[in-house]
């Protein structure tokens, strides 16, 4: 395996599949079943799934929401999102904790480094749900945040597409896919990769960032195992 501990940035949108909203059970376990694999080859995870399957914060607040509440709703769809990806790694006989970025003991313990690095050392797949705890920031940001606390190795980014391209490949079929770029040349180049705050969260802490494709089978193991998947973003 190319690293030991990774953080694993899942989108809400992609558990609902073609549906668009809601949980797509079959894709549920999809998902599962690749990161158990990881898992049984003694890789240490950390997962952050958003909740736009359910509610995204920020449309809500376009149609008339307020923005901190439509980003609390948010933030419980990610939790529901979590509870749903832990329910089905269970399924398959696999440990796992999921942790609040705010206060819900019957559901979650709260997030604390060192629960956390105890839970991933004795085998434990580690669910990071309620994203940063506050309105304002994306689950990207979250992601970032949470693979530098837990010292991991890389972040991977789970989307649609195969990796970072010069134009949205889904609307320019002359786009050009980066198998490697620095993060200094996707701010030049102003490529929308992730939102500024957990991009730049990523740069200043030396915290590389792969893009794949999550939703075809069996592309999970190949990123871990080949640099050919996917697009590295690195300050090298």
């Amino acid at each position: 395996m190319r690293f030991k501990r990774i953080l694993l940035k899942l989108s809400g949108e992609s558990l609902a599949s073609d549906s668009k909203q809601g949980i797509d059970e079959v894709r549920l376990m999809e998902y599962a079943h690749q990161i158990k694999e990881l898992a049984d080859n003694g890789v240490q995870i950390g997962i952050v799934v958003g909740g736009g399957n359910i509610f995204r914060g920020l449309s809500g607040a376009n149609k008339g929401f307020d923005r901190v509440k439509g980003d609390q709703m948010g933030m419980l769809a990610t939790v529901i999102n979590s509870l749903a990806i832990s329910s089905a790694l269970e399924s398959l006989n696999q440990k796992v904790k999921v942790f609040t970025a705010f206060k819900v003991e019957s559901i979650g313990e709260r997030f604390a480094k060192p629960n956390v690095m105890e839970a991933l050392n004795s085998g434990y797949i580690c669910l990071f749900s309620g994203g940063t705890g506050n309105p304002y920031f994306s689950t990207d940001t979250a992601s970032a945040l949470r693979a530098i606390e837990i010292e991991a190795d890389v972040f991977l980014k789970g989307t649609r597409v195969d990796g970072v391209y010069s134009d949205d490949p889904e609307k320019n079929p002359n786009a050009v896919k980066f198998d490697k770029i620095t993060f200094d040349e996707v701010y030049s180049r102003q490529l929308k990769v992730m939102d500024l705050t957990s991009f730049t969260l990523c740069k200043e802490n030396n915290m590389p960032i792969i893009v794949f494709d999550m939703d075809t089978k069996g592309n999970l193991m190949k990123v871990m195992q080949d640099e050919k998947h996917g697009s590295l973003i690195s300050n090298e």
